[in-house]
C-alpha cells in the first residue's frame, strides 16, 4: 500500500530551498561588480577626459609661444636694411600654424588674432601705446580680441591687466591671441562650451624692422601701416 503524502512536505521542502538559496553566495561578487561598475567608468572616463583636457590646452599655449616667435622673426632685408613684412608673409605663418596643430585642427576649431604693438611716438615719454595692425586666421569669426582691436591708441600696453606686454622704442611687439573650441571626448552636456579657453604669448620683434607707414598715399600706397601689399595675396583681416 502506497503511504499518504504528509500535507507539510510540500511547505517544509520549500523552506529548504529558500534557505539554500539564502547561503549561497556565489553571484554576490557579480551583483557587487554592477553595481560598482557605473562608478568605475565614470572615473575612468573623468580621468581621460581631464588628461585629454590638459594636454590639449598645453598643445595650444606651446602653439600661441611659436606663433609668437616666428611673427617675431619674419621679414625679408639684408643686414644693412631694415627688414620689410608682406601680406605674404603673414599668411604663411598662419598656414604654418595650422600645420604644427594637426589633429587640433586650428583652422576648423580655433581663431588666431595677431596684433602689432607699437608706442604712439618715438621717444615715448608718455609710455603709450597702439595697436597698429591686426590680422586674424581661423573659422571661429565670431570670437574678436579680447585685448583691443586695430586702431587702438593711448594704450598702457595689451594683455590682462596686471600682465601688460609693452614695445620698445622705434620696435614693436607681436601678441598673439588663440581662442581654442575643445573637443571633448565624450560629449557631455554642455562641457564643450564650457571648456573653451584663450592662450597668449608675444615677442618684440627680433631685427631691425621697416614700419614706415605710406597710408596716406590711399590707392597708390604700397605698404599700410608698415605691411608691404602683394599682387594677388589677400590680406588676412580681421573683418
Amino acid at each position: 500500500m502506497t503511504a499518504p503524502l504528509h500535507p507539510h512536505r510540500p511547505a517544509a521542502g520549500l523552506i529548504r530551498t529558500l534557505r539554500c538559496l539564502g547561503r549561497d553566495q556565489s553571484g554576490a561578487a557579480l551583483m557587487e561588480f554592477a553595481f560598482t561598475l557605473p562608478v568605475l567608468l565614470i572615473m575612468i572616463a573623468s580621468g581621460a577626459e581631464a588628461t585629454n583636457y590638459i594636454t590639449t590646452r598645453m598643445r595650444v599655449s606651446q602653439l600661441a609661444t611659436r606663433l609668437a616667435d616666428d611673427a617675431a622673426r619674419m621679414g625679408n632685408g639684408s643686414l644693412l636694411a631694415a627688414k620689410t613684412i608682406t601680406e605674404a608673409d603673414i599668411n604663411d605663418l598662419f598656414v604654418g600654424a595650422n600645420l604644427q596643430s594637426g589633429e587640433l585642427a586650428l583652422n576648423t576649431r580655433g581663431r588666431v588674432i595677431l596684433s602689432d604693438l607699437e608706442p604712439v611716438a618715438n621717444p615715448n615719454p608718455t609710455n603709450r601705446y597702439k595697436i597698429v595692425w591686426q590680422r586674424c586666421y581661423g573659422a571661429k569669426t565670431s570670437h574678436a580680441s579680447t585685448y583691443g582691436q586695430a586702431g587702438d591708441t593711448n594704450l598702457t600696453g595689451i594683455g590682462p591687466a596686471g600682465r601688460q606686454i609693452t614695445a620698445q622704442n622705434d620696435n614693436a611687439t607681436m601678441f598673439i591671441e588663440v581662442y581654442y573650441e575643445y573637443q571633448p571626448l565624450i560629449a557631455i552636456g554642455n562641457l564643450a562650451s564650457i571648456a573653451n579657453f584663450v592662450e597668449i604669448s608675444s615677442m618684440a620683434v627680433r631685427d631691425r624692422r621697416d614700419l614706415s607707414d605710406d597710408s596716406a598715399m590711399g590707392a597708390t600706397s604700397t605698404h599700410p601701416n608698415g605691411i608691404y601689399k602683394v599682387a594677388g595675396v589677400t590680406a588676412s583681416t580681421c573683418t
